[in-house]
């Protein structure tokens, strides 16, 4: 309670001032997905946070920071609450039914239980049902669209099988993410290095060993 008094205190006592050089601009505002974000209450909360960690943030290199830090984090999280499988707007009827595998995805999210980034690589693989597929830069999306909320990576990979699964009704998805985290990285155990692998296996790849290791024989 005594921090939501101290945030709205906060909110009143500063405006928001975005000189045309420091508004927020990135593709996410064209982007009909974009999420609306509390830019002030972010703000506030971070002058908090450095009042808290004993800085003064009316100094000159950090006057500008709290609206910084709450326009990074809506670009960061604007995904927040969006179903993957939207992205997935267009599909075609080409009568192939081979193995589609798209590689070396690269990605950046934030983990949810320090705020700090985890980034690294998704390879997706996805088997046709009746020929229909979807346009290659739309797996790229899903996987954007997963990355761009507060996530840990296991949930992150099972929701990029999803989104496609259910978006194009394929027979089979695999996804395969490996990923630093730098809650690892730079703090607490502190590995830099050490990374994460984490796979999901939906329809013929998830009931089937035989497809389910050859699948794995293209991601790997």
């Amino acid at each position: 309670m005594e921090a939501t008094v101290s945030i709205l205190s906060c909110a009143k006592r500063r405006k928001v001032e975005e000189s045309p050089a420091t508004k927020f601009s990135s593709e996410i505002a064209e982007n009909s997905l974009a999420r609306e974000v509390d830019i002030q209450k972010i703000a506030c909360a971070v002058e908090m946070i450095l009042e808290a960690v004993g800085e003064d943030p009316r100094r000159a290199g950090l006057i500008d920071t709290p609206q910084r830090v709450a326009r990074m984090y809506q670009e960061l999280c604007y995904s927040t609450g969006v179903d993957a499988a939207s992205e997935i707007s267009c599909k075609f009827q080409e009568g192939t039914e081979g193995l589609v595998v798209i590689k070396d995805i690269e990605f950046n999210s934030l983990c949810e239980h320090h705020l700090v980034p985890f980034m690294g690589k998704a390879h997706v693989a996805y088997l046709p049902s009746h020929g229909v597929i979807t346009g290659l830069s739309k797996i790229a999306r899903v996987v954007e669209l997963t990355a761009r909320r507060l996530q840990v990576q296991e949930r992150m990979t099972e929701e990029i099988a999803d989104a496609i699964f259910k978006g194009i009704e394929a027979q089979g998805v695999c996804v395969w993410i490996e990923a630093e985290h730098m809650c690892m990285s730079m703090r607490g155990i502190k590995k830099p290095g050490a990374r994460t692998v984490t796979t999901v296996f939906r329809g013929l790849f998830k009931e089937d060993p035989q497809m389910r290791a050859e699948v794995l024989s293209h991601l790997k």
